[in-house]
């Protein structure tokens, strides 16, 4: 492997309801891993901070407003991608937003308690990030 790889920084939300369920949205048609169950988030812009770029992709995605105070550093996730790039995935969790969320993006959208994540077919980078989520919530 070279000293230097091409890494891509992303954030999620693990968003838990009121019943400890955690949100998941399918990644839509035409997408790279199309038809898998992620944990909303994405990429975070040059010069943005990683809670800051986690609250505008929720809105974006969800059509959800949240503050960089709700959001809570949980775990991070390390993967190559298939293009060669290595994908470095923050993940935060989020008990209290405003609004309904809503697929802005055309994916569609579940709520599951993380035991039943295991049974979903997930990104590789968001699989390991399951056992967490069923020890915090």
């Amino acid at each position: 492997m070279p000293d230097f790889v091409d890494s891509l920084m992303v954030v999620a939300a693990a968003l838990v309801d009121a019943d400890g369920r955690v949100l998941l949205q399918q990644r839509p048609e035409g997408k790279s891993m199309a038809g898998l169950w992620e944990f909303p988030g994405g990429k975070i812009e040059p010069g943005e901070l990683p809670e800051a770029a986690l609250v505008r992709e929720l809105r974006e995605e969800l059509g959800i407003e949240t503050e960089t105070a709700c959001v809570a550093p949980a775990t991070f996730a390390s993967a190559m991608l298939s293009n060669g790039r290595h994908l470095v995935l923050l993940l935060y969790v989020c008990r209290k937003w405003r609004g309904i969320p809503q697929s802005l993006e055309g994916g569609a959208l579940r709520w599951e308690y993380p035991a039943g994540m295991f049974a979903l077919p997930m990104p590789p980078a968001d699989l390991p990030l399951i056992g967490l989520l069923e020890a915090l919530v």
